[in-house]
């Protein structure tokens, strides 16, 4: 009898059952939308079909990464909801996401310690950057940027022995009978090389030996994680077996390195240092932690390496197909240094129009071109909600905010109508303004490794076009964005150069 009752109240369960799992998502976001509300108000937001799933969202941002338009399917939902600020939800997740200089201020400086990385975030990619500077918030992020600081004072930016040997070894590369080159291969080999150099004593030689393995996984690394970034909460559906073989490839790389250091004497290290400076070296000098030294070289290590190589292999996109920028920029170089002089740190500083040249490079194609931060508290953002957009923005805790320089740089309202036209000369009488250009980022967290990078491709275009009067493009397939964590031309750069004085 007992059994016969408990098996007639069996529909009457699982109907209930099936009427919570339905209703609790509506509750949670009718709670959410209180708490919002409380907080400020909603973006503008980018329709969905699925009202609490936005899997079509997901959908979208795959299919555009896939086909490398990831630039234009934020630009298509800034359009379509009629604002810079906008927001999307996966999944019940909520996201907030901007190029509107006033948010990008307020989350990176006035409202700093409002908003992180999040743990989240940390735990995402803890297999690979662990808990380095790039991933950490509060006290553990204070600590490795007071660790890693004095590595990039001006004395060790402005030692430019280490550019110079490497350059040198790039420029052997290039063809002197004007046969075409891939110059951004060159350029992230020069750049691993470099790198390499710095944070360990040893560079890895890549640009005498192109099939380095470690290479290809760094960078297959980086493309897997991008990839999960870009669908929030639905990371799960990218596969982790080759992610995890890679890692594996990195780490055996980088950990003999760290564990060879941490063999040596705290005096011993500093003597070295002392004799030939190196990265890894200085570190151990106050640490011994095996675990954060893997964390922070390979954080350093994605920083230096990538980020120049990219800049540098746009910025010879760009000059390839305007002689007349490559002229001006020779005529400058020559007029300060001639054919052969050595640059020193100063007379980078004195040539403003390799600056221009670098700068206007940076604005079309800032290095990270998208990034992230999640609410640490209930709070807000400055505007973007109301009828008028100027209304304040609610944030509670743990809301995910995403905002891209790529797109803020090419604002036609705050550039002007010229906007995706490369030009240097805008940068003669012109400084943008406060947060409308941030290819380092801003705030407490502005790129430590700036100078150094700025001074690394300084050097490398200056030693270039003393050797090389011309460049011209050999470009057949058409350019595209790679947005992984930095922004590369997917179809490379394929060149010729003119060797100077010869007809």
């Amino acid at each position: 009898m007992l059994f016969g009752a408990i098996t007639q109240s069996v529909p009457a369960l699982l109907i209930a059952l099936a009427v919570v799992g339905v209703l609790t998502p509506v509750f949670k976001k009718v709670r959410g939308n209180w708490k919002i509300h409380e907080l400020g108000g909603r973006a503008k937001p980018v329709p969905s079909r699925w009202f609490l799933f936005g899997l079509d969202v997901v959908e979208r941002a795959v299919v555009a990464a896939r086909a490398n338009k990831y630039m234009e399917l934020w630009e298509g939902w800034f359009k379509i909801a009629g604002s810079r600020t906008i927001e999307i939800s996966i999944i019940g997740t909520r996201a907030i996401l901007t190029d509107d200089p006033e948010n990008i201020k307020a989350v990176l400086a006035s409202q700093f310690h409002d908003y992180g990385k999040g743990e989240p975030f940390r735990q995402d990619w803890k297999s690979f950057l662990g808990d380095s500077i790039f991933t950490t918030d509060g006290q553990l992020w204070h600590a490795s940027r007071q660790l890693i600081r004095p590595q990039f004072v001006k004395d060790r930016v402005s030692d430019l022995d280490i550019f110079e040997r490497h350059v040198s070894h790039m420029l052997e590369q290039i063809p002197r009978d004007g046969a075409t080159v891939n110059v951004s291969d060159l350029f992230y080999r020069f750049t691993l090389d470099t790198a390499t150099d710095f944070l360990l004593g040893q560079s890895i030689d890549s640009l005498g030996t192109p099939q380095v393995e470690f290479a290809r996984a760094f960078a297959d690394i980086q493309k897997h994680m991008s990839n999960k970034s870009k669908v929030g909460p639905m990371g799960w559906i990218f596969p982790e077996g080759k992610y995890k073989k890679d890692l594996k490839v990195l780490n055996s790389f980088v950990e003999p390195y760290v564990e060879r250091a941490l063999e040596m004497r705290p005096e011993e290290l500093k003597s070295r240092n002392e004799k030939s400076y190196n990265f890894l070296h200085a570190l151990a000098e106050f640490t011994r932690d095996k675990r954060l030294l893997r964390d922070q070289l390979v954080a350093v290590l994605l920083a230096a390496r990538d980020s120049a190589a990219a800049t540098l292999s746009w910025t010879l996109y760009e000059i390839a197909r305007r002689p007349e920028v490559v002229q001006k920029l020779r005529a400058e170089i020559l007029g300060r240094l001639g054919p052969n002089g050595k640059p020193t740190y100063a007379d980078l500083k004195e040539m403003k129009y390799s600056q221009h040249v670098i700068n206007e490079a940076l604005r079309l194609y800032p290095a990270v071109p998208f990034n992230m931060r999640m609410s640490l508290k209930d709070t807000y953002l400055p505007r973007g909600a109301g009828p008028d957009g100027l209304g304040p923005v609610g944030m509670p805790k743990h809301t995910i905010f995403a905002y891209s320089a790529l797109t803020m740089q090419r604002r036609v309202d705050l550039f002007g109508p010229d906007v995706e036209k490369f030009d240097p000369d805008r940068w003669e009488n012109w400084t943008p303004k406060s947060w409308q250009y941030i290819p380092f980022n801003g705030g407490p967290r502005t790129c430590i490794g700036q100078q150094f990078a700025l001074t690394e491709m300084s050097y490398v275009l200056v030693r270039m076009f003393q050797r090389f009067e011309s460049v011209e493009s050999r470009q057949t397939e058409e350019q595209y964005q790679n947005c992984d964590i930095v922004v590369s031309p997917g179809a490379g750069v394929p060149v010729s150069f003119k060797l100077a004085g010869v007809p």
